[in-house]
């Protein structure tokens, strides 16, 4: 038992978070594209995206038995989190703050549907007979996670130009 749960049940817990934390992030995400700081949405992103790193740390066997890319991940998503809470609510986007608040929440973002994406070839049955292996490889795969990143690419450039808030 892990947080007084089963490990089943933190699984499942973790991945409705993970969930709640993509669809929030694409929301908010395509809304900064009209300059709209949607805040009680992007509360919800950020909180559940801390939650999803956090929560990665505690489901075995990412325990720290050793040190794993997936732990680099939680704690590159965390600092990053950080940095994107203090631009937001401390320095108010004010100057500079603007911009680094759009790179790290949206990198954040970018990470958390970047794990989606290897889950998914791991627990996907279909997925997993295109590129089988523990992490997946191989070309679908390959173009899959290229996808992700040109989308992410493109979307934070366009955030970085139009993202003004008032």
């Amino acid at each position: 038992m892990m947080l007084g749960m089963s490990l089943s049940t933190l699984t499942v817990v973790h991945v409705i978070i993970s969930l709640i934390a993509i669809v929030a992030g694409l929301v908010v995400m395509f809304g900064m594209l009209g300059s709209k700081l949607q805040a009680g949405l992007t509360a919800i992103f950020l909180l559940f995206t801390i939650l999803t790193s956090a929560t990665g740390f505690v489901i075995p066997p990412f325990l720290f038995e050793k040190t794993l890319p997936s732990h680099m991940i939680g704690i590159l998503s965390l600092v990053l989190l950080a940095i994107a809470c203090i631009a937001l609510y401390v320095t108010k986007l004010s100057g500079p703050w603007r911009w680094i608040y759009v790179l790290t929440a949206l990198i954040s973002l970018y990470l958390n549907v970047f794990v989606l994406v290897i889950q998914s070839f791991l627990k996907v049955p279909a997925l997993t007979a295109l590129a089988p292996g523990n992490p997946p490889s191989g070309p679908i795969f390959a173009v899959a996670q290229g996808l992700v990143l040109v989308f992410f690419v493109v979307m934070i450039i366009g955030v970085w130009r139009r993202f003004r808030p008032a």
